[in-house]
């Protein structure tokens, strides 16, 4: 099994990063502001417009290490990739898999299976662990809706009914969202989905939070030998990771929407962590997301039994492992692909 190694963040806007040896050293002009050793690393996430040197982003292109480069607002602007490591029959396959609607089709329902039943059973967490602080009527209802949505899911054979059925069971669970707030609610109260750019604090933390796993998920699929920017639901689209966002579709109730719940509920995300735009924009600030980062460093040593290998991992490692079984599905090493599907 792969080993989790460590992910550098680069949060200063006037941060440049270079090339020394083996390592990556941060420097604020001339000053050396850190320097870390490239074998420790597997993602180096630069928040920083000055970016990094031409060796630095041949040296990671080359030991497969994913160097990402993000807004100091968290919006993703580009990622370095080196030569491809996978077997260039595994992406001829993909892509005659993309063009067939019946079979990309296929594939996309699992990730789409997936989500919904994670969503769903994430409500169930909250209603079983806190059944007098949450309308249990609401959410009962809403997770009776998403239940009986998932055979409809399995049968599904277009992927215009499938972005339907995902639009209807997404409007359903984002419908009770608020209810699974416990804490802080007079900030974190949530009204509904709203993106490019957040408009509440709840809404900056989700979106920050699916940057983050979608770069996961990109890096996943890289480093197993797939296409990160074809994909099956999500379409073609010019610097976009398609497949990489169809990944993470079953992974954001769990992955990201549940540690955005852990923040607010835990009060480890507070009022004062944010910076409000005379546009409406609101985005996390220096501090906000100092703490946000920490905490999702945490998030992905902690251990979880994979539901389908039936092993012991780390959660950073999901994103790979899903990426694993999605070759091996598409190589017809198995007949289905097996989403992860949390209880």
């Amino acid at each position: 099994m792969r080993k989790l190694l460590n992910t550098l963040f680069v949060l200063s806007e006037d941060s440049y990063l270079a090339l020394e040896g083996e390592t990556v050293v941060v420097l604020s002009g001339e000053e050396k502001r850190g320097q870390f050793p490239l074998h420790t690393l597997e993602n180096i996430l630069c928040f920083s417009y000055k970016g990094a040197s031409p060796a630095l982003m041949g040296k990671c292109a080359r030991e497969g290490i994913n160097l990402c480069f993000l807004t100091p607002k968290g919006r993703f602007l580009a990622r370095v990739s080196g030569e491809n490591p996978g077997n260039v029959l595994l992406r001829r396959t993909q892509y005659r898999v993309a063009d067939d609607p019946a079979q990309s089709c296929r594939a996309a329902r699992s990730f789409i299976f997936g989500k919904v039943y994670n969503g769903r059973w994430s409500i169930e967490r909250t209603r079983r662990d806190h059944p007098m602080r949450v309308n249990d009527e609401a959410l009962e209802c809403a997770s009776s809706q998403m239940s009986e949505s998932l055979p409809a899911l399995l049968l599904e054979n277009s992927l215009d009914g499938l972005r339907g059925l995902e639009g209807q069971t997404a409007s359903v669970y984002f419908g009770v969202f608020d209810e699974l707030i416990l804490n802080q609610r007079e900030t974190f109260a949530f009204s509904g989905r709203s993106r490019r750019p957040p408009l509440d604090p709840a809404n900056a933390l989700l979106s920050f939070s699916y940057t983050l796993l979608a770069n996961s998920c990109a890096g996943a699929l890289e480093s197993v030998g797939l296409d990160a920017y074809v994909g099956f639901l999500h379409r073609d689209r010019p610097g976009r990771t398609s497949l990489a966002l169809d990944l993470m579709e079953e992974l954001r109730p769990i992955f990201a929407d549940r540690f955005v719940l852990t923040l607010i509920n835990n009060r480890v995300i507070r009022p004062e962590h944010f910076d409000r735009q005379p546009s409406g924009a609101v985005w996390l600030n220096d501090e906000g997301r100092k703490i946000f980062l920490s905490a999702w460093q945490k998030r992905l040593a902690e251990p979880i039994t994979h539901p389908f290998l039936k092993e012991k991992l780390a959660w950073g490692l999901v994103p790979y492992v899903q990426a694993l079984l999605l070759a091996r599905y598409l190589r017809d090493d198995m007949d289905g692909y097996p989403p992860f599907l949390w209880k």
